[in-house]
C-alpha cells in the first residue's frame, strides 16, 4: 500500500467488482459453451485466452456480436451469439459473501465507488441481475463505458479524477496483483482481496 490503512486516512472507496462485490467462476462459461459445442470444456479452457479482442471489447471498442464472431475462430466452434451470451452471463454466480452488510456499513462513513474492466454483455446482465447490492456505489465506472481498462495508467487517473479525491486517499481494492500494482503506480492506496476477509480488515483497519 502506498500509505497505511489508519482511521481517517481514506475519503473514498474504490472497488473492483470481479471477486470483490460480485463472485465469478468461468468454468461456468466453457461448460455452457461446451454443452451448446457438443464439445469438452476442457478443449475450450486450453484455446481460450484474453486477447486483443477480449480487450477491444472491454474498451467498449467493438460490439457483443464482434466479440462472439472472434470467438468462434479463436475457439473452433460454431454456436449461435445468443448460445455464447448465455455460456457468457453465467460467469456471474452471486454476492462474495458478506460484501452487502460490509459496503452498507462502509458506505455510512466514506462515499463508495467501483471501477472494473467488463463488457456491455455483462454491464447489462449484471446491472440488473445485482442492482441491490450495486446500489451502495455513488458511481460505478466502467471500461466499456470510459473507454479505458485496467492497469492501464490512463484508466486509473480518469477515475481519480472523476472521484475528485487525491489518490492517496482513495482506497481501492482489486483481486488482481495486476490491477493493484498499477493503481499503486498511479498513487492509489490498494488492498489485494484474496477473499472477503481481506476487505473486512482494511475496513477495520480505516475504523469502518
Amino acid at each position: 500500500m502506498n500509505s497505511p490503512l489508519a482511521p481517517h486516512a481514506a475519503d473514498a472507496l474504490l472497488f473492483d467488482l470481479g471477486r470483490v462485490v460480485l463472485d465469478i467462476d468461468f468454468n461456468r462459461v466453457v461448460a455452457s459453451w461446451a454443452g451448446h459445442a457438443g464439445c469438452k470444456p476442457a478443449d475450450l479452457v486450453s484455446r481460450f485466452s484474453p486477447d486483443e479482442a477480449w480487450r477491444r471489447h472491454e474498451r467498449g471498442e467493438i460490439s457483443d456480436a464482434a466479440f462472439f464472431e472472434s470467438l468462434r475462430a479463436s475457439l473452433g466452434i460454431g454456436i449461435t451469439d445468443l448460445q455464447f451470451l448465455e455460456g457468457w452471463n453465467a460467469i456471474f454466480t452471486g454476492e462474495m459473501p458478506g460484501i452487502a452488510a460490509m459496503l452498507a456499513r462502509a458506505g455510512t462513513r466514506l462515499p463508495l465507488y467501483a471501477f472494473s474492466n467488463t463488457n456491455s454483455a455483462h454491464v447489462e446482465h449484471f446491472s440488473k441481475a445485482y442492482a441491490g447490492v450495486l446500489g451502495h456505489f455513488r458511481e460505478i465506472y466502467l471500461s466499456p463505458v470510459i473507454g479505458l481498462r485496467k492497469p492501464d495508467a490512463a484508466a486509473y487517473d480518469h477515475v481519480v479524477k472523476a472521484i475528485g479525491v487525491p489518490a492517496p486517499r482513495i482506497v481501492f481494492f482489486d483481486d488482481s496483483a495486476e490491477n493493484i500494482a498499477g493503481a499503486r503506480a498511479r498513487g492509489l492506496t490498494a488492498v489485494h482481496v484474496a477473499s472477503p476477509d481481506d476487505v473486512a480488515m482494511a475496513l477495520a483497519a480505516l475504523g469502518i
